[in-house]
């Protein structure tokens, strides 16, 4: 009796617009538009946010490219890590983890403060300023979480997927862009959204180094007003506007995948 295995290779087609992909577009552009706006809403909060209401905008586009530039090298960072402990090379597997062991054991205070201090004395070549910095080791403390959450994906897909995909006579890279990586970006899309949550908030440790990002900005005005109670909850309901447009675009996505499966 034989067996076959099919092949999940997604077809060609278009782009559908579905119920799940408008509701992301819409939590994108409600996102956007609050954050371009951002200044002109705390202008009208009472004092101490109005008349700080330039500060505070300001310190949130650097939460925000903190937060983007990070996660996007975190993701390439997760994928190359991800690949390498995937490895049929032992020493490739030990290095990639032993970089996930270093990462994730270490506090990610320590990792920037290791960044902006400690790396230029090691290799002068590269001393970067309080932005680049923060965002180095916002990306190497990452990527070895998004690294295990790729892996986790990838071992999901099934081994005789990918046998019959190669019996086809297709390609590796073929095969890892169309068989394995949609069904594994399904797999460990949740673990990546929670990543990229934690990971905005972590973005207030930059205030270690001096980066003015929204926490920063926050300690600063509610040490000139002493009136912390307005400034940290005024902080705090930016922090959960951001990361619930973040959760809402993501949630919108998976959605979107789950359908476009069936």
């Amino acid at each position: 009796m034989s067996s076959s295995v099919k092949v999940c290779v997604p077809p060609s087609r278009g782009l559908k617009i579905n119920n799940s992909l408008l509701k992301g577009l819409l939590a994108t552009a409600i996102t956007l538009a609050i954050l371009f706006a951002m200044e002109a809403i705390l202008h009208f909060f009472p004092n101490p946010i109005g008349p700080n209401s330039k500060e505070l905008a300001a310190a949130v586009w650097v939460t925000v490219k903190l937060t983007v530039m990070a996660g996007f090298f975190g993701v390439a960072i997760g994928t190359i890590i991800a690949l390498g402990k995937a490895s049929t090379l032992p020493p490739l597997r030990w290095v990639c983890s032993f970089y996930v062991w270093v990462a994730r054991g270490t506090p990610l205070l320590l990792q920037i403060l290791f960044v902006f201090f400690a790396l230029p004395v090691l290799l002068p070549s590269l001393e970067f300023n309080d932005f680049t910095s923060a965002a180095v080791a916002l990306a190497f403390n990452i990527g070895a979480y998004n690294a295990e959450a790729i892996r986790s994906g990838l071992q999901s897909v099934p081994k005789g997927q990918i046998e019959a995909a190669h019996a086809l006579g297709l390609s590796s890279l073929t095969i890892f862009i169309n068989v394995v990586m949609p069904q594994a970006l399904r797999i460990c899309l949740p673990p990546l959204v929670n990543n990229g949550v934690s990971l905005l908030k972590d973005s207030s440790l930059a205030y270690a180094i001096g980066v003015v990002e929204l926490s920063n900005a926050a300690s600063r005005i509610q040490s000139a007003t002493f009136e912390p109670v307005p400034v940290l909850v005024t902080s705090a309901l930016i922090y959960l506007t951001l990361t619930t447009g973040l959760t809402q675009v993501t949630n919108a996505l998976e959605r979107y995948l789950s359908v476009e499966r069936r």
